[in-house]
């Protein structure tokens, strides 16, 4: 199976958005995660409503401090013509959740879940998978 088969659309948010732009966003669309883009439309880091939460509230930042200020940098990224198999070893490899789709600009054009990988794949497979993502230590920024 490839990763453009079982990868969900997504929207990115920009560098420049304040926070509370991007929190109103995820709450709008239901999401708890965005790519976060440069000007020229290219991923360059990734947004949670987790980060939001613990980033802004516990450095009492303002609402208006740009995604840029406290977004994960360094995305892992697939295409879409992977095989969903190296999606799996890369989400164990580095404990993710949610591995973000590109094109050949690196411009994202999708979202593969670890909830996407359970409706694709037999589900021995990801109780494996979930328990080594699950399986991490707590990682301070």
């Amino acid at each position: 199976m490839r990763c453009g088969e079982v990868m969900n659309k997504v929207e990115c948010c920009f560098v420049d958005d304040s926070v509370a732009h991007v929190a109103g966003r995820m709450r709008a669309r239901h999401v708890g995660f965005l790519p976060v883009c440069n000007d020229h439309g290219q991923v360059i880091g990734t947004i949670t409503d987790r980060d939001l939460t613990v980033r802004i509230l516990a450095d009492r930042l303002s609402p208006e401090t740009p995604v840029q200020a406290v977004m994960s940098k360094g995305p892992i990224t697939c295409r879409v013509d992977d095989p969903l198999e190296d999606v799996e070893r890369m989400m164990e490899r580095y404990y993710k959740w949610r591995i973000v789709v590109v094109d050949g600009r690196r411009r994202p054009i999708g979202i593969i879940s670890i909830s996407d990988v359970a409706d694709a794949e037999p589900y021995g497979r990801t109780g494996k998978l979930l328990r080594e993502i699950s399986s991490r230590e707590v990682r301070v920024f």
